[in-house]
């Protein structure tokens, strides 16, 4: 057979290897430069650093993300060091000089929306539009908070009949798979609070919600494990939004159709429901956003970071209870006077010091992920020790070796469930205050620090501690076969997640 030419007469199955590897030598000549002049050069690695062994790195992030944070946060304390993953270098802050850095830099310099579009990859999971103008934060920030007093009989009535339904009270223990009974929980008292009723209590509509939150956070992990320019192709097939959206649309398009078509008549402010989708369209006066689509995609994003969250939240702290019952009986005592006094209130949840302080020690040893506070650099930026951090880097904090950091946490990988409830008995004049759950602490960070502080921190903790006090008050607890010993932690890079296939056992309680 005659070897097939190009016009130049060359041999072309042996030109095309050819000329592969000359592409690849000259990419890879490329980056050899590149990294070499980056200022990025100059801040330690942890793991590999070269441009393909650094890729050795990456695939271990995936399992082992948090003990290379660890890793890097002991060798290098209070300095910035960086790690690869498949995407792209993570550049790790720690300590309170570096957090006040993060706090005083301008969104011009460092972008907090940014760094979570590419933490969730929102282009997919949530659609290309959505984050154009994030009206939905200063939802959550105001009104949503803002009518906890009012609305709380409505959380503390779906709390009751939520536990009904899902953990009946019975003399006899109750077993359920914890993770995914407490999801039902709180998906359907959050929406109780979001939508109200009947539609809180639709198991499609509960369903659909905490399917796409679970969606969005698989469905983000996935596409950040893949480099930049196989984003587009992974996200493609892997993002449910526009099935979600439809769906949604089913379950909200009369409700919203009839309050959109109120607000053209101009209907007076007493006759709205008191409720999401008031506060939504109470935020935004963009037509573009005043549109039964719109108002949908938010109501399901608001529903991702209240359900998954908080479940996660709530499953560590009742996986502490059932390993610590020597805490159950004092708590006890702390709410039964409290709610005879107060009734089940914001108040109330407000003096039960005890129970604050068990569930924020909890969520400091088990918190949604072992870095926080992502941040991406728009320009370079140096910070206050000099280092040099370039346009476009991702930034995050080593937030849970910072939880668990002695000097500020004595004994500080045990379990102290009354820690801060001392802490507040100090004698500064804000312990009183700074040691609240819903706090910000350059010394705790859990709910991020600054003005890019998690806004639903008030009803997510207000929710929990109810939650929580039910539990305490109507059950006793333990885990499965009454072990003793805590389900192992779930880790996918910097995500922390509880064991999601463990059991609880649940029965009415005895009187002590």
């Amino acid at each position: 057979m005659m070897p097939i030419l190009s016009a130049e007469g060359l041999d072309l199955p042996f030109a095309i290897p050819s000329l592969l590897g000359i592409l690849v030598t000259t990419y890879g000549t490329w980056r050899y430069i590149e990294a070499k002049r980056s200022p990025l050069n100059a801040i330690p690695t942890i793991g590999y650093s070269g441009i393909l062994t650094s890729y050795l790195t990456a695939f271990r992030w995936l399992r082992h993300g948090r003990e290379l944070l660890q890793e890097g946060y002991d060798q290098y304390p209070g300095q910035a060091f960086k790690i690869a993953t498949m995407s792209k270098w993570i550049v790790v802050l720690s300590g309170k000089n570096h957090l006040e850095d993060i706090r005083k830099a301008s969104e011009d310099t460092i972008s907090f929306r940014l760094a979570i579009a590419e933490v969730t990859q929102n282009r997919y999971t949530l659609g290309r539009r959505f984050d154009d103008i994030p009206y939905h934060v200063a939802t959550v920030r105001s009104p949503l908070t803002r009518n906890l007093v009012s609305r709380f009989d409505d959380i503390r009535d779906e709390i009751v009949e939520s536990f009904k339904d899902y953990i009946p009270l019975k003399e006899g223990w109750v077993t359920v798979v914890a993770y995914e009974t407490l999801m039902h929980i709180i998906c359907r008292t959050s929406n109780r609070y979001f939508v109200g009723l009947p539609l809180c209590r639709d198991p499609g509509y509960r369903s659909l919600n905490e399917r796409f939150a679970m969606d969005v956070t698989v469905s983000a992990t996935i596409i950040n494990c893949f480099p930049d320019i196989l984003k587009p192709l992974v996200g493609r097939y892997l993002t449910t939004v526009p099935k979600s959206v439809k769906r949604a649309l089913e379950y909200l398009r009369p409700t919203l159709e009839e309050r959109l078509a109120q607000e053209e008549c101009g209907a007076d402010s007493v006759d709205k429901p008191n409720d999401l989708i008031t506060w939504l369209l109470e935020t935004t006066t963009e037509d573009y956003h005043r549109t039964i689509h719109d108002l949908v995609l938010r109501i399901l994003t608001v529903n991702f970071a209240a359900i998954h969250t908080s479940t996660l939240t709530l499953t560590h702290a009742l996986y502490d209870l059932a390993i610590h019952p020597e805490y159950a009986k004092p708590m006890r005592e702390e709410a039964k006077p409290i709610i005879a006094e107060d009734g089940w209130t914001k108040a109330a949840m407000h003096r039960m010091r005890k129970i604050d302080s068990f569930l924020k020690e909890s969520q400091r040893l088990n918190s949604v992920g072992s870095m926080l506070m992502s941040r991406k650099a728009l320009q370079d930026w140096k910070l206050s020790d000099g280092t040099l951090i370039p346009a476009g880097t991702f930034v995050g904090v080593a937030s849970d070796a910072m939880n668990k950091e002695e000097a500020s946490f004595p004994d500080g990988l045990a379990f102290k469930g009354f820690r801060f409830a001392e802490m507040r008995e100090g004698d500064g004049e804000l312990d009183g205050i700074k040691h609240q759950m819903v706090s910000l602490d350059l010394d705790h960070i859990t709910f991020g620090h600054g003005r890019h502080a998690c806004p639903g921190r008030f009803f997510a903790v207000n929710e929990i501690k109810a939650m929580f006090a039910h539990v305490l008050l109507n059950y006793d607890v333990q885990l499965e076969n009454g072990s003793m010993e805590r389900p192992l932690n779930m880790y996918a890079g910097s995500s922390m997640m509880p064991n999601i296939q463990a059991k609880l056992m649940f029965r009415k309680r005895m009187v002590d």
